[in-house]
């Protein structure tokens, strides 16, 4: 009897809206985002749980833990589980006006098309150029972030208000800001900064208890700054909705001189909602070109692995739980093969092929 030849593919994506067995599909894009999917579904076969960076009352980030099915809204290894990469999010999609935008990762229920998930998914290399040299328990990876993504960040929230009684209340919230008429003038709003980030903490606070995934954060582990993984070489980390806005609360909002990108990233929050409140949507393209601040509009900001580090820091980053020997387990039916290395994991599973024996 002759051995069945296994295809090109991803650990547990039985459906997916990428055909494996193509070239195309394992472009630097979508692999990006495709293997962080497949590992999610392999440590959860595995028994092992993604790391959940969420924040209490305080606002202060903790970790807990969170099941794959929870994340996902099914189980990923499930005849039902449809990954579907780049696409909408219809649940989202009443909130902001303009053309669709397109998110990483919608779970969808194969059978009845039930839209179960929608995330943004970040692959980062473990270190990053700002912490290779320090020890490695001081290692972080660095996360940039797209305006999409905090429109995304916006509709969470504005879902967590869609009642006539929690917008009301959503909007008290938001009164702690005097009226400002020119929102893309920087001298206009600078001085009212510090009430902006009270405003959105107070939100914050207040749905403490009704927080989401909203990013999936694999990390790759390197040898330092050598293109070589480490034997245990690959976690998951997932970021709530809420622990997203702590990225940016690292600074004194009282004495602010000029605004960066991380304030601009809680300006651009607050005004959104602003308008969800006041007009039921919000133009997020709109308002990402208009207040500006003189600062380009390619990403809202990036968080190097210097100040990531607080947020990471702990047992997975020092020993990630999956061995770089189990890639293979994950990667199926030669995949490695297909991807182009036009990117740093790329590029290192090319350069190992002794992990793929």
């Amino acid at each position: 009897m002759k051995n069945k030849i296994v295809q090109p593919g991803l650990f547990g994506q039985k459906h997916s809206s990428r055909d494996y067995t193509k070239e195309e599909c394992w472009g630097k894009n979508q692999f990006n985002s495709s293997f962080p999917a497949s590992l999610v579904a392999y440590m959860y076969s595995k028994g092992m749980k993604p790391v959940y960076i969420k924040t209490n009352k305080a606002n202060e980030t903790y970790h807990t833990t969170i099941e794959s099915n929870e994340l996902l809204g099914i189980d990923p290894l499930s005849d039902d589980a449809y990954y579907n990469y780049e696409a909408g999010y219809a649940p989202y999609e009443k909130y902001y006006q303009g053309e669709r935008e397109k998110i990483d990762l919608v779970m969808m229920n194969n059978t009845s098309s039930e839209l179960l998930s929608g995330l943004e998914v970040k692959l980062t290399a473990l270190p990053d150029n700002t912490t290779k040299k320090q020890p490695e328990t001081e290692w972080g990876t660095e996360i940039v972030m797209r305006p999409p993504t905090i429109c995304f960040l916006a509709c969470s929230i504005c879902s967590n208000y869609d009642k006539a009684k929690d917008r009301e209340r959503l909007r008290n919230m938001l009164r702690n800001v005097p009226q400002i008429n020119h929102w893309e003038e920087i001298d206009e709003v600078l001085p009212h900064y510090s009430k902006i980030l009270d405003s959105i903490l107070a939100i914050s606070t207040d749905m403490c208890n009704k927080q989401k995934p909203l990013i999936i954060q694999p990390i790759w582990k390197t040898e330092g700054n050598k293109m070589r993984l480490k034997e245990d070489c690959l976690d998951v980390f997932v970021w709530s909705n809420l622990s997203i806005i702590q990225m940016c609360c690292a600074e004194d909002s009282n004495n602010i001189r000029r605004i960066n990108r991380f304030h601009r990233t809680i300006i651009w929050l607050y005004k959104m909602l602003l308008d969800f409140v006041t007009y039921d949507t919000f133009d997020y393209k709109r308002i990402i070109r208009l207040q500006s601040y003189n600062l380009a509009n390619d990403k809202a900001f990036a968080l190097p692995g210097s100040k990531s580090h607080v947020f990471l820091n702990g047992p997975e980053i020092v020993k990630p739980r999956v061995s770089k020997f189990e890639i293979k387990n994950i990667i199926l039916g030669g995949g490695q093969d297909l991807l182009s290395p036009e990117r740093r994991f790329d590029a290192v599973l090319v350069n190992s092929p002794d992990i793929f024996d």
